[in-house]
């Protein structure tokens, strides 16, 4: 469990498979333990879309690298700590070419948790207040995480058991994940944690949610780390694959972008204190995403996916229109509207970020928080919406398509005759519909929406957060508004007065 810090930099898709074929996650799946996730059938369309984000990042290199500060190899972008507003929206630019490529549908490519990992190092000083080792370990991880180039899932929930109790109250107080026992070289963890996307990577990082409230009942659960996804004692537990094992032309999203969920059993996991950032200290753990500014830089790669998403939304709303010459109805027109509007509302955030970003108390250059933060508050309900108008621009016809079997089949024929469109032969409506269904009516379609309902967690409990972030400003405007009232009620009384 050693690091090398010294690597070689920005890897291939070649290196990313082979790592995982030599050291491969404890991953199960319908209640086998998975040999080969480059191989398996519900795992591998999405392997092979992850390593090829790694040759993506070499075809674009400019875009996509930079010169490590270290060791002065390429190194992905999405491990930069920015010091200017020009340093951060290069990395803007890099995340959108693997944003662009899987048209935001994998949530969690690599960079979301390389800018989570940047800003713990960016915050090293904060976690060394509690211990020196833990700002040491902060700023060694993340370099050995970018020299390496490695790929890493996280997990930071307890498993739904009793939600009316804090995880030190459920009725196994090892069913969350917990410290078990501590000895001089490290710590031991037993209990569970969900959720795990994308456990077909490198490394886990394991942090707590922001929701500990007590500060001894819940220390023993009060924990940050990193450690390999092989390590002893670790496993992943995959709910059922959305990939079905069928072609591109059939599931066209589902075959490439099944980044796979988890729930992550630690049964007796051993973690160096090397690899140890925060230890059982609660309220730096509530404290940790924000002071450290990592939470700003996860919220800007998710606000750079939203963008992706709604750019492909949009366009495959407008390409079922065009089929089916359709534009002229305002219904349509309105719906295409709302999309576009979306669209822009997210760049406005984006831009706004960008903007308005500033130097944090590290030196490191911070997008602006209000913009991100309405952002991650305002997609979960945008987007179950505009799935909604592709189900609704499609309508009958999402159900209506042949598969690759039927288009080859005795009835070939008929198909060309019959699912013929205004502006498209049979053969060009297929594939088309065929991926408005898997975007909008399959499992895939169905996990997407959930995923984004619940990204940053419960919306009800993210908007009470956010009015008791942001409540001075609120304030601010509301006193405005009452010094308008009693302007009013003093001419009143004045006027009643004489």
């Amino acid at each position: 469990m050693a690091m090398a810090t010294s690597g070689t930099g920005a890897r291939r898709a070649e290196q990313v498979l082979q790592r995982l074929r030599v050291q491969p996650p404890a991953i199960w799946y319908r209640g086998e333990q998975v040999q080969d996730v480059t191989t398996h059938p519900a795992l591998q369309g999405g392997v092979h879309t992850l390593a090829h984000l790694y040759d993506l990042q070499w075809e674009k290199a400019d875009t996509c690298l930079f010169d490590s500060p270290t060791s002065g190899n390429k190194v992905a972008r999405s491990f930069m700590l920015p010091r200017t507003r020009e340093e951060l929206e290069s990395i803007s630019r890099a995340m959108k070419v693997w944003e662009d490529h899987t048209h935001g549908m994998m949530g969690r490519v690599p960079d979301y948790i390389n800018r989570a990992m940047s800003g713990y190092a960016a915050g090293a000083a904060f976690l060394a207040e509690a211990d020196p080792r833990f700002g040491e370990n902060a700023v060694r991880i993340h370099e050995y995480l970018r020299e390496n180039d490695l790929c890493l899932t996280h997990t930071l929930i307890p498993p739904q058991a009793n939600r009316a109790a804090s995880a030190a109250g459920q009725a196994d107080p090892f069913l969350a994940a917990r410290i078990k026992e501590e000895t001089d070289a490290g710590i031991v963890i037993r209990g569970a944690r969900m959720l795990a996307t994308l456990p077909i990577s490198d490394e886990i990082m394991v942090f707590p949610s922001t929701l500990l409230k007590n500060p001894d009942e819940d220390a023993p659960y009060a924990f940050g780390f990193t450690i390999p996804n092989n390590t002893p004692g670790l496993r992943f537990i995959c709910r059922e694959s959305v990939d079905y094992g069928r072609s591109h032309f059939d599931h066209p999203l589902g075959s490439r972008f099944e980044e796979m969920d988890a729930v992550v059993v630690f049964d007796d996991v051993f973690v160096p204190w090397e690899r140890v950032m925060l230890h059982r200290d609660v309220k730096r753990c509530n404290e940790a995403y924000a002071r450290t500014g990592a939470v700003h830089h996860m919220t800007h790669q998710v606000v750079i996916k939203n963008i992706a998403k709604s750019e492909f939304l949009l366009g495959l709303a407008y390409s079922l229109v065009n089929s089916i010459g359709a534009e002229s109805f305002q219904h349509i027109q309105e719906k295409l509207a709302e999309i576009w509007v979306n669209l822009e509302t997210m760049k406005a955030f984006l831009r706004a970020a960008e903007a308005d970003a500033a130097l944090d108390e590290w030196g490191v250059m911070r997008p602006a928080w209000n913009p991100m933060d309405a952002a991650r508050n305002l997609f979960p309900r945008l987007y179950p919406r505009m799935v909604e108008i592709i189900q609704q621009i499609g309508a009958s016809g999402l159900v209506a398509m042949p598969t690759d079997a039927d288009i080859n089949g005795p009835l070939a024929g008929d198909i060309r005759k019959y699912y013929q469109a205004a502006r498209a032969e049979a053969h060009d409506r297929i594939p088309l519909f065929r991926l408005a269904w898997d975007a909008s009516l399959s499992a895939f379609a169905s996990r997407q929406v959930l995923y984004e309902r619940f990204f940053f967690g419960d919306p009800v409990r993210m908007a009470g957060a956010l009015v008791g972030s942001h409540g001075d400003e609120i304030r601010r405007y509301a006193d405005t508004v009452m010094a308008f009232v009693r302007e009013g009620r003093d001419e009143a009384f004045s006027s009643t007065s004489t």
